[in-house]
């Protein structure tokens, strides 16, 4: 694992479940920063550095949490435009969705979705599937490596 900042995104729509991710996450202290936005027009201002969010500190997430209904720019359209946009392409990505669709799973993953993943309707379950996703991909998973700057 590269040393460095390891931030997690987690976009979600739904107060309830983002406060239980975000609390999830934070008990098992798997990232140095979980940034939390609530649909994806802000997630991709967040992950392009530019709006609201062009001062933030540089860098990409070691993975994105997104939901997949979200108001303004929903789940699926963020997978499409981090998977078409070069210094994006490359952060992982998993659907953490309530959505049991087909269509829904194989839209994700024609996209390029890492894994996908239905949230669990018990409390205790969803925390723990939360946790152990966090674990996975910010603690197992080697992240790619940094796009080298030329200069």
């Amino acid at each position: 694992m590269s040393s460095g900042l390891k931030r997690i995104l987690l976009v979600e729509d739904n107060p309830m479940d983002a406060e239980l991710a975000l609390h999830a996450l934070e008990e098992q202290r798997v990232a140095h920063e979980i940034v939390v936005l609530q649909d994806g027009a802000d997630a991709l201002d967040y992950l392009l550095q530019r709006g609201s969010f062009v001062s933030r500190s540089p860098g990409p997430p070691v993975v994105a949490f997104l939901d997949l209904k979200m108001p303004r720019v929903d789940g699926l359209t963020l997978l499409r435009e981090m998977k078409a946009h070069g210094s994006l392409r490359t952060i992982p990505v998993v659907m953490l969705t309530s959505s049991r669709e087909e269509q829904d799973l194989i839209r994700s993953y024609e996209a390029g979705v890492n894994a996908y993943v239905v949230k669990p309707v018990d409390f205790q379950q969803y925390v723990e599937a939360v946790q152990k996703l966090g674990q996975f991909w910010a603690s197992v998973n080697e992240p790619p490596p940094l796009p080298r700057t030329s200069g």
